[in-house]
């Protein structure tokens, strides 16, 4: 009678990936709640990498004293520091998100939506890969061979010479490897893999964590760049465990909505060169195709005479972009008046409101906000706040600002306007598209550049009046009647609440 393999049980966080012998509420590692998630594992399969390699030792004939001098020491200062070779396929906008280009034996994890081209790209980049002589392989695990080649055949692209299979077993894709060698190996996707080491289902957060540090093991070993396609969550993050993303040396993300024909590549992690560089995608018939001027493009549909629209000169990584703010503001229904963003932080917008109050006498009590970030692109960049003030007091007074004025500057509690990093690129950026005033941080003002008016500003009060000239910002008189239907209390009544002050 063949005895049964002994299984224990562990307890997975869901987070970080921390194993524990016994459920806690409280992860001891990132210190999230109910995370905890019970796992069986096959107790001979539990430290089967110390096993390898003690095996591997008693081969050699070295044994347990030997282990010492495995790894060996070396001296830091006598290492050669040298930059990573990079490959260039022609593909500049994914390049770019990469840092670069491709460097071989690194290791990418990209995700995103389902349906937003992560299959095209790489399909796509492979293809360019085997024209410059690498070798690469394609293993996916959610589609046929005859559904990648219908779709490599719409794509118009030469697929000769580019390794597939259809296979979600590790340790036949580890065998594959092993054989074919290959320089470049595409994991479409990492959730579908399983180990039959593990008694987990697949995409469980063992199984995509025992997946992924094996075959991260064998790139850094053979110098083989391996790229991790991973599906995300509804509320946008890496499906699995977070230390999926620890273990490579690149992450980014796919953006975009599905139903536009543009998407986003961000880069959220890189070992190898800038975080937050994107690149811009425009989904044709015939697959993904950079778009080399994003600024022209997110400033295609902006009109002259529109309040609210105000243009803001974005840092993308190293990569200024050109982006339009709208903002409406409208009388309230509502007991609580609506503050919505898209593409922005509501919580600073609500901060900015305040100061906007505080400062310029412009209040929104009684106003819904809506602020939206055209293009789909997200702004994570404090250095917006002075165009997004500037577009809720255009929309206020409906007094709309030029299209040919750019804007960008940091706005503290105290009104002052910060300045920001990298400002000359800004400028120059702005100028190359034909801005004719820019309102910068005055401690950002730099040479005049020809035919470009370059305005600095120290307080959100000087920015207002530069934007809207010298007249008094008024109100709808239906929304704010004049000061003199309003009830006034006397200083000594609240002495803490200072006098109106005007706006200039």
């Amino acid at each position: 009678m063949a005895s049964k393999s002994k299984t224990k049980t562990a307890w997975v966080c869901s987070e970080c990936g921390y194993d524990a012998p016994k459920w806690f509420g409280q992860c001891p590692s990132c210190k999230a709640y109910n995370t905890m998630k019970e796992f069986r594992i096959e107790a001979e399969s539990s430290n089967r990498y110390a096993r390898a390699e003690q095996a591997a030792s008693n081969a050699t004939g070295r044994g347990r004293a030997a282990l010492a001098g495995t790894s060996d020491i070396l001296d830091l200062s006598e290492i050669e520091a040298k930059e990573s070779p990079r490959i260039l396929i022609g593909f500049s906008e994914l390049e770019r998100a990469l840092g670069g280009g491709f460097v071989p034996g690194s290791v990418v994890l990209i995700g995103g939506d389902p349906g937003i081209g992560k299959s095209t790209l790489l399909l796509q980049a492979m293809c360019k890969m085997v024209a410059l002589g690498q070798v690469c392989l394609y293993a996916s695990g959610e589609e046929s061979p005859t559904q990648v080649a219908l779709r490599a055949q719409r794509l118009g692209v030469n697929t000769k010479g580019l390794k597939f299979i259809s296979e979600i077993q590790l340790e036949k894709i580890e065998a594959i490897i092993e054989e074919t060698s290959p320089q470049w190996v595409v994991i479409d996707s990492i959730q579908t893999l399983f180990s039959e080491d593990l008694s987990a289902a697949p995409g469980s957060v063992s199984q995509v964590k025992e997946c992924a540090a094996r075959l991260t093991r064998i790139a850094k070993r053979k110098g083989i760049g391996v790229i991790f396609v991973g599906h995300v969550t509804k509320e946008g993050a890496m499906a699995g465990p977070r230390v999926l993303e620890h273990m490579v040396d690149t992450v980014l993300y796919f953006e975009g909505d599905p139903e536009s024909n543009y998407r986003i590549l961000r880069a959220c992690k890189n070992r190898f060169g800038s975080v937050n560089e994107i690149g811009v995608f425009g989904m044709t018939d015939k697959g993904l195709r950079g778009v080399r001027n994003p600024s022209a493009l997110f400033l295609a549909e902006r009109r002259e005479g529109v309040a609210g629209s105000v243009t803001f000169i974005n840092l993308e990584g190293t990569r200024p972009i050109l982006i339009e703010i709208q903002a409406l503001v409208d009388k309230s229904m509502l007991p609580n008046p609506k503050r919505l963003t898209v593409g922005t932080d509501a919580q600073r917008l609500t901060m900015l409101l305040a100061i906007l109050h505080r400062h310029v006498t412009l209040s929104t009590y009684d106003q819904d906000v809506f602020l939206n970030a055209v293009g789909g692109i997200k702004i994570n960049e404090t250095a917006s706040d002075l165009a997004v003030l500037i577009a809720i007091v255009s929309s206020m007074t409906n007094q709309a600002v030029s299209s040919k004025t750019a804007i960008f500057g940091e706005v503290g509690l105290g009104g002052e306007i910060r300045p920001v990093s990298r400002g000359q690129e800004r400028i120059k950026e702005a100028s190359k598209l034909g801005f004719t005033r820019i309102i910068v941080p005055l401690k950002n003002k730099a040479a005049d550049i020809p035919g470009v008016e370059i305005i600095g500003v120290d307080n959100l009060r000087d920015a207002v009046k530069v934007v809207f000239g010298s007249n008094r910002v008024k109100h709808d008189e239906q929304v704010y009647p004049d000061e003199s239907s309003r009830v006034s209390l006397s200083s000594s009544e609240h002495p803490l609440t200072p006098p109106p002050v005007p706006i200039w």
